[in-house]
């Protein structure tokens, strides 16, 4: 054929009458350009001569895609359900290839873009984030109450706010009872004085009987010693009856005016001693196996940026809050300058890290006793503690690891791209050992997740080999192979190449938004609403330049991520949520971490790609979800927002232009989800 249309060009070209050897000649000069160009491939690399392996692509059975397996086209080109790059499927194989083994040419993994990590044994420090904030140590309140009924004629302290010493005065107070009390201990003094020798030994023994009654009577109304003596040294009953303050501190509450009459147990003032204060924290359910009562507590605060303050955990709360699924975790902070205020808001970070029997590593506290209600009495060998005389406990009966547990139990980590998580079952695909282009699928079961690994607690073993890039590829090709896969364990029945075609042609031939007629439960719908409350709470924020509350926002929206129950779904909307749920989660990262809030601008333009794509598929049964577009975000390219209310919020430009933009599409009318309905979120 090439030779007919070289002939049919030359013809063109070459005027008939000419020779025909002239007509032979350009022929061969032809032959002789085309053979050296093919030859070198059209390129100058001499090395891709040699390497044949590489360039030479094995026999393909057929093209699948990696999302939809039930896919299978003759030729390459985009899936047509997803749009996705398809991949070649060789018959290529091993004959010793066992029954959750595939084997993948040097070209096929290099399609599916293979990555592979060793499984190692380190250990790596995980941050724990909090947040929360200061409030009193309640153990340094002090309630001044109106120990006998009477009238207040004087209020030495008497605004809130006042820093008062121990024993200052703080109110003057006339009461009837404390006065003819007063008088009663002046004549016992006078009975007691006229005593001599030759007085009665009854006498005697009852007349210091009553002196002594009345002092305690005096003393249990909360006078003090030295005030006893001073009514004693006096000529005359006093009517006046002065308070002192037992602590020193701070008035935080004053509860009576002058002039104001009391009954016993009147609450008069409160005073704090702010010296020490606690800083009450909510940790994340997930978070707890990381934390231990003693452990070191760094936290920052709006007041002071850049400034680290430190603490000691004192207590772990052993119930969960059931509505926000948190814990409550309470620091103890020395506060000698009085920097620290009650009711500041606080960010804190817990740094752990973890043996293979989840035993906290600290080598400060390996062999050590703590006071268990003092974490700050720490001592060397068993005994007493410092300040309160309970018996000390072991650093290791509090979830601390010894000396030898520190040295030879570091936990088995993988990368966290490696595992496919799904349910409760994990599954991994590991290089076989001298068996080149061969990867086994393996269930595991995983330890909490330490940053960008996780901790497996068996089935792998160290310096394995585990795929980190292209896992779902492969799962992908042992679902068509139909061996034991992520999302069928016991394998199945291959399908038919009919069938498949059929399943292609009917997809293809229905509009792609008809994927939301996939059963979605009502229950994983009304999880996904808690997502989308969040994510508008973000909104909001960014539309009115609020960028302080954008990293707590950021949290409540991880958060209820995790609530998320991903088993509800099933095939492709099980596949397809697991995909957004990364993309998702780093964005709402993007957020967080932004330094300013245009930084977290750019962070919420890509979390809105994938909500609105999130919203596309699965809809909401609370929410209106329309799409916004702003064409003069980020220099003019322009940029997408959900919002959950008409009118334009523009979260890009903020209180500038806030009302840049225009409606793109309503999700909610579009929705084919007969169950949802919009309702608008104030």
């Amino acid at each position: 054929m090439k030779e007919l249309k070289i002939k049919e060009f030359l013809h063109k070209v070459v005027p008939q009458q000419k020779s025909t050897a002239l007509f032979w000649g350009i022929i061969i000069v032809f032959a002789f350009a085309a053979g050296f160009l093919i030859s070198n491939g059209g390129s100058s690399d001499k090395a891709g001569h040699q390497d044949h392996s590489i360039t030479e692509q094995p026999e393909i059975d057929f093209w699948t895609c990696s999302m939809h397996p039930n896919v299978k086209q003759p030729n390459p080109g985009q899936c047509p359900i997803c749009g996705m790059d398809l991949i070649p499927v060789s018959s290529g194989k091993l004959e010793e290839e066992g029954p959750r083994e595939i084997f993948l040419s040097e070209y096929a993994q290099k399609l599916a873009e293979i990555e592979t990590s060793p499984a190692e044994r380190k250990y790596v420090e995980k941050e724990t984030q909090m947040v929360g904030k200061i409030e009193y140590d309640e153990t340094r309140l002090s309630y001044i109450t109106a120990r006998a009924p009477g009238r207040i004629d004087k209020l030495l302290v008497n605004y809130t706010g006042i820093a008062v010493k121990k024993g200052a005065q703080l109110a003057q107070i006339y009461s009837p009872e404390i006065l003819s009390t007063h008088q009663e201990l002046l004549e016992s003094l006078k009975a007691v004085k006229s005593l001599d020798d030759s007085t009665d030994p009854y006498l005697r023994s009852a007349t210091l009987i009553q002196l002594n009654s009345v002092r305690e009577r005096l003393r249990l109304w909360g006078l003090p010693p030295s005030q006893i003596d001073e009514m004693e040294k006096s000529h005359a009953p006093s009517d006046q009856v002065t308070i002192y303050s037992p602590i020193s501190g701070v008035v935080v509450h004053k509860n009576a005016l002058e002039g104001m009459y009391v009954e016993t147990g009147t609450k008069i003032f409160t005073i704090a001693d702010l010296s020490q204060l606690w800083v009450k924290m909510d940790a994340y359910e997930s978070d707890i196996t990381w934390l231990r009562y003693g452990q070191d507590v760094q936290f920052t605060t709006e007041a002071y940026p850049g400034e680290i303050f430190k603490g000691k955990i004192a207590f772990i709360d052993p119930v969960v809050d059931p509505k926000t699924r948190t814990i409550k975790i309470r620091v103890n902070v020395n506060n000698p300058d009085g920097k620290l205020k009650p009711e500041m808001l606080v960010r804190g970070f817990v740094y752990s890290k973890l043996n293979s029997s989840n035993k906290v590593i600290n080598p400060e506290l390996s062999g050590k006793w703590i006071s268990p209600m003092h974490p700050e009495i720490i001592k060397s060998a068993p005994g007493k503690c410092d300040i309160c005389g309970m018996d000390l406990v072991s650093a290791e009966s509090l979830g601390y690891a010894n000396s030898q547990e520190i040295e030879k139990s570091a936990p088995l980590l993988i990368p966290a791209s490696a595992p496919l998580i799904t349910g409760k079952r994990a599954v991994v695909y590991v290089e076989v050992e001298n068996k080149t282009g061969v990867y086994e699928g393996r269930e595991i079961e995983l330890g909490p997740r330490v940053g960008d690994y996780y901790i497996v607690k068996s089935g792998l073993h160290q310096g394995e080999r585990v795929v980190v890039k292209g896992n779902f590829k492969i799962d992908s090709a042992v679902q068509i192979q139909s061996k034991p896969s992520m999302m069928n364990p016991e394998g199945g029945q291959q399908m038919t190449g009919h069938q498949h075609h059929g399943e292609v042609s009917q997809k293809t031939t229905t509009p792609q938004k008809t994927k939301k007629v996939e059963a979605i439960p009502e229950i994983f719908k009304r999880q996904l609403d808690d997502v989308y409350q969040n994510y508008f709470y973000i909104h909001y924020s960014l539309s009115r330049d609020e960028f302080e509350k954008l990293s707590r926002l950021a949290d409540s929206l991880l958060f209820s991520l995790e609530n998320v129950n991903m088993n509800l779904l099933k095939n492709e909307s099980h596949l397809t949520w697991m995909e957004m749920l990364e993309k998702v989660k780093n964005s709402v990262i993007k957020v967080k971490n932004g330094a300013n809030i245009e930084q977290a601008r750019h962070g919420f333009d890509d979390l809105s790609q994938v909500m609105i794509q999130v919203a596309e598929m699965f809809g909401s049964l609370q929410y209106s979800l329309l799409v916004y577009h702003c064409p003069m975000a980020f220099d003019n390219r322009g940029a997408d927002w959900l919002q959950n209310r008409q009118g334009v919020e523009n979260p890009y430009f903020g209180s500038s232009m806030f009302g840049c933009g225009e409606l793109k599409q309503n999700l909610t009318l579009s929705s084919n989800q007969k169950t949802t309905r919009g309702h608008e979120h104030e």
